[in-house]
């Protein structure tokens, strides 16, 4: 009779390891209570909270990634740091997601504090949740427990769901609220059931002894078909699995790799639901434009990350044994996602549904990193999350700037002459755009090279391909936005202005969109670090 670890003994160290998500929680609680002595001059304090509570979070973050640094120093073969009876590894891999998850937490909450004063609707639960959201992000990110995993899944999309309704006179607000909750339940549902088939075939929740359990399987099938081809060789195979594993040698190969399959077949579902992948994309384009516009960057790039994020833990860890079979069905998937999103996203009028397609097209590109399998594949998906997030939040952070009493302003004829009515928003919306479509010299043209050049070493030739000429209909659509801004007369529309934490958002955004695309080493080198020590 195997022993159950007590789940509720744990040790300082264990503490230590969480100590980032602490934070964020503790700092979330705090402004839940401190908002209630806020009058409506000092709500802007719930946003400077919420960015110290990122700061304490990283400052943690950072503390283990120094113990991380000198761990690696010292030769330790683990590569990380196990806690909560191993239901908790903190790796490179999950300082690499969890800094992802501060840095849009952090933009996304310089960007509301205007845009809630303009919709009346600054309170601190707004926050609170964001940061309840990042700390569900994180645990995906460093859960090596199928249960760590799905409440950090479950504490995200929960958040999100109420974030997405949060303009509850907004009748586009609560109906994207509902059919994000009512999709993602239903996704989750999938997903658990995925994940009791795991559980099922690994006799465990861990996901490194679940893998192990399925590579076994995955040989022992080899060779129960190699007793199948007859001969010397078959029956002396078929003995020897018949001295360790009596009467496997009768079991049938494919009734035997059904229930692999059937789970594969159903976490992929769920996770596809997540990152927005078609065909599971049906609620990316009504949640991007009912939500509130900060939320909506925030779905588009936080969401991703930590979905892929986890996407990557499971596939690479429980299903890396079988990487040759599943391979195809992540390519069909990100096929599906280019051509959906692309082709969807050049009828589109709605600026944030545009994003909301072309978040879908994204998805493909990202994908076809983890179809290639390769070190070069896994990095170039990292780097692609990571320069994502800042083009992406700069792209919905201008729609914010253009947010007026009586103007909503995420429509292409609200676009019309920013040129004229303001140079700087123009020409960061430019650069943007051109980033979103991969053109050079901006981080996304880096991004698109990354997969290309890990789907050609490879041997994936024609998916290459189709990656490089979806590009073209990228081109015009994002190019559209762009007439508006720099073609088209200005009209009678207010000209722009900036608050402080816009500004400082973007100029990071653009910063990073730029810097990354010129000079792409030191964020290469960081996308190699999130693979650099594996268990």
């Amino acid at each position: 009779m195997p022993t159950v670890p007590n789940p509720f003994s744990f040790n300082r160290q264990d503490l230590v390891l969480i100590m980032p998500q602490l934070q964020l929680v503790l700092f979330g609680l705090g402004i839940l209570l401190i908002d209630f002595w806020m009058d409506a001059k000092t709500k802007y304090m719930n946003a400077v909270l919420a960015l110290m509570g990122t700061v304490f979070s990283g400052y943690a973050l950072s503390r283990l990634y120094i113990q991380l640094s000198v761990r690696a120093e010292m030769g330790e073969k683990a590569g990380g740091l196990a806690g909560f009876h191993d239901s908790i590894f903190v790796d490179p891999f999950a300082i690499f997601f969890s800094a992802l998850f501060l840095a849009a937490t952090a933009l996304v909450a310089l960007l509301s504090v205007k845009y809630l004063e303009i919709e009346e609707e600054h309170h601190g639960e707004y926050y609170a949740l964001m940061l309840f959201a990042c700390a569900g992000m994180m645990f995906m990110a460093s859960g090596n427990d199928l249960v760590v995993l799905f409440l950090g899944l479950e504490t995200m999309a929960i958040s999100f769901y109420v974030l997405t309704g949060f303009l509850r006179r907004e009748r586009r607000s609560n109906e994207a609220a509902v059919k994000y909750m009512l999709l993602g339940a239903f996704s989750s549902g999938i997903l658990a059931y995925g994940f009791s088939l795991l559980y099922g075939i690994g006799d465990s929740t861990n996901i490194q002894g679940i893998g192990t359990r399925l590579a076994e399987r995955v040989r022992v099938m080899e060779l129960v078909k190699m007793t199948q081809m007859g001969g010397a060789m078959g029956e002396q195979v078929r003995r020897s699995l018949e001295t360790q594993l009596p009467g496997i040698a009768q079991h049938d190969p494919f009734l035997w790799q059904v229930l692999p399959v059937l789970a594969f077949m159903t976490v992929a579902a769920g996770l596809f639901f997540k990152v927005a992948a078609a065909p599971f994309h049906q609620w990316a384009p009504d949640v991007y434009e009912g939500a509130p516009t900060p939320i909506a960057a925030y779905v588009s790039v936080a969401s991703k990350a930590a979905s892929f994020a986890m996407m990557v833990r499971i596939f690479v860890a429980v299903f890396g044994a079988t990487h040759a079979q599943w391979l195809y069905v992540v390519a069909a998937v990100a096929v599906a996602s280019l051509t959906w999103g692309n082709l969807a996203a050049i009828t589109q009028t709605n600026v944030k549904r545009l994003l909301a397609y072309s978040s879908i097209a994204h998805s493909g590109y990202i994908l076809l990193g983890l179809a290639a399998g390769s070190a070069v594949g896994l990095q170039g998906l990292a780097y692609y999350l990571m320069v994502y997030l800042f083009m992406t939040t700069g792209a919905f952070a201008l729609v914010i700037v253009l947010r007026r009493k009586g103007l909503i302003g995420d429509e292409l004829e609200d676009l019309n002459g920013l040129y004229q009515r303001s140079p700087a928003a123009a020409v960061l919306l430019l650069i943007f755009m051109m980033s979103l479509a991969g053109i050079p010299p901006t981080a996304g043209f880096m991004a698109k090279y990354y997969i290309l050049q890990a789907l050609i070493n490879t041997q994936h030739p024609v998916l290459a391909v189709i990656a490089a000429l979806y590009i073209v209909p990228a081109l015009y659509y994002y190019f559209r936005v762009v007439v508006h801004a720099w073609m088209k007369a200005p009209g009678d529309a207010p000209h722009p202005v900036m608050s402080l934490g816009q500004a400082v958002a973007l100029t990071v955004a653009v910063f990073v969109t730029l810097a990354a695309g010129v000079y792409p080493e030191p964020f290469a080198q960081l996308a190699r670090f999130a693979f650099s020590i594996g268990r």
